[in-house]
């Protein structure tokens, strides 16, 4: 698959062969389905909790005496069924995060890369670099290269300029190429690559 390689300015800078095997898979939702849960799964704090009837703070004292007075036989005012009272079978405090093999999520990265690919969604620039941390400069540039809503994947590390100049635009990540990922990929309309990002996926997967 050959793909025209453009300036942030708009201009061209030439072409570069993306292999069929990273770029040019049929995409399989399955898998990126089964990612996306992965890692929506794994972010979540797992902090919720109630506390059960043995943690309110209640008397432990029986209520009322055992027979004679014509209602149910309750023992304590913690149970749940009174008003103060521990909730049944409440949430807890735990970890929510499941496995998945390695050999699947990186395929499903492929997939993911080729969907964007397929779909008109993949853009190749030759660096993403900006003089100075400008929002505006780099929204003219945005503008010219029809980005509203984006992910940009730099090289080892993101120029801090362009860092500075992009973390206020609405609907644009940017991240270096360890932190690419399937959910932001999906989540975004357009993909931007670097030419040193394209380097490393193809090394990455050699």
């Amino acid at each position: 698959m050959k793909l025209d390689i453009t300036t942030l300015e708009g201009g061209n800078a030439g072409s570069v062969e993306l292999s069929d095997a990273i770029f040019g898979l049929e995409p399989r939702a399955d898998l990126l389905a089964r990612m996306v849960r992965y890692q929506l799964a794994k972010r979540r704090a797992g902090t919720h909790k109630t506390k059960g009837r043995s943690e309110v703070d209640r008397t432990r004292k029986k209520i009322y005496k055992q027979k004679g007075t014509g209602g149910a036989r309750h023992g304590a005012a913690s149970a749940p069924q009174f008003r103060g009272g521990g909730k049944a079978f409440g949430p807890v405090v735990r970890d929510h995060a499941h496995d998945l093999p390695k050999k699947v999520k990186a395929l499903a990265l492929r997939h993911a890369l080729s969907a964007k690919a397929k779909d008109a969604g993949l853009i190749i620039i030759d660096d993403a670099k900006l003089a100075e941390p400008k929002t505006k400069v780099l929204l003219g540039h945005f503008s010219k290269l029809d980005l509203s809503s984006a992910l940009v994947i730099g090289g080892a590390e993101i120029d801090v300029n362009f860092g500075l100049a992009a973390r206020s635009i609405p609907n644009v990540d940017v991240l270096p190429i360890q932190g690419i990922n399937v959910y932001d990929i999906l989540r975004r309309d357009k993909l931007v690559l670097t030419r040193s990002a394209v380097d490393a996926l193809e090394a990455r997967f050699k």
